[in-house]
């Protein structure tokens, strides 16, 4: 509990004594770079080929005369909305972009940055975390959006090359009987796993202590926490708004 009051401190600190406009928007755009371009490759990878085993495995579990192969991308197609680019995505998001957060702030705390920002008068929590979480915030829906576009044509892919469903039937089984809902409850889970992610993560390196074993320390605990955070907040989404 100690800690978690802390962290809601940190979160009201970044509100506090803030700085012009114009120099939030061009930190956030550099962040924006560092956090959506530069994480464009390792979810692309990992999207394409979650649709395709995900076709894969499906087609091999629903073998049966009385089930249509259509099912199979009707399956693919809710899972990667509802939980498999949103949640597999933000675990990724957290291991790459939250360790980065994490030992980027670490470092900056025990070579003295942050002290240094401090005795210039800048509120360094707002300076240095506010356009990280407000970047995440603008890139991971995209990124989700991104990841659900290339599972679902990795699911085509492997699909037709493997010959367990047609193009065609895996096309009708994506537009058959589609709720709409399951977008926005994706862009829903999407803007909460960005804040989790960037605001735990920017919480562990910010308060790091000691030297370079200690943002080690870090970085570790960001992506840990943050993961057990993305797996919580997953279930109480699912609950509140399915």
């Amino acid at each position: 509990m100690k800690n978690f009051g802390k962290y809601i401190l940190f979160l009201v600190s970044l509100l506090e004594r803030r700085e012009k406009l114009k120099t939030y928007i061009n930190l956030t755009i550099n962040e924006s770079i560092k956090i959506g371009y530069d994480s464009l490759f390792i979810v692309s990878i990992v999207s394409i080929f979650m649709g395709a085993v995900t076709t894969i495995q499906t087609a091999f579990n629903l073998v049966g005369p009385l089930i249509p192969n259509y099912v199979i991308s009707l399956v693919v197609r809710d899972m990667t909305l509802l939980e498999l680019s949103p949640t597999i995505i933000a675990i990724v998001f957290a291991g790459k972009v939250g360790s980065n957060i994490a030992g980027e702030l670490g470092t900056m705390r025990i070579t003295e940055q942050i002290d240094a920002l401090e005795v210039m008068g800048i509120n360094s929590s707002s300076y240095l975390v506010l356009p990280k979480i407000i970047a995440a915030l603008l890139m991971f829906p995209i990124l989700v959006i991104i990841s659900a576009t290339l599972a679902i044509f990795g699911g085509y892919t492997a699909g037709v090359l493997t010959d367990v469903i047609t193009g065609q039937e895996y096309i009708y089984g994506l537009r058959y009987e589609f709720n709409p809902f399951n977008i926005p409850f994706a862009m829903v889970k999407s803007y909460v796993f960005a804040f989790i992610v960037a605001s735990i993560s920017s919480f562990q390196g910010y308060y790091t202590s000691g030297g370079a074993l200690e943002v080690g320390k870090s970085s570790t605990n960001a992506v840990t926490n943050s993961c057990i955070a993305i797996l919580v907040a997953d279930y109480v989404l699912a609950q509140i708004l399915l």
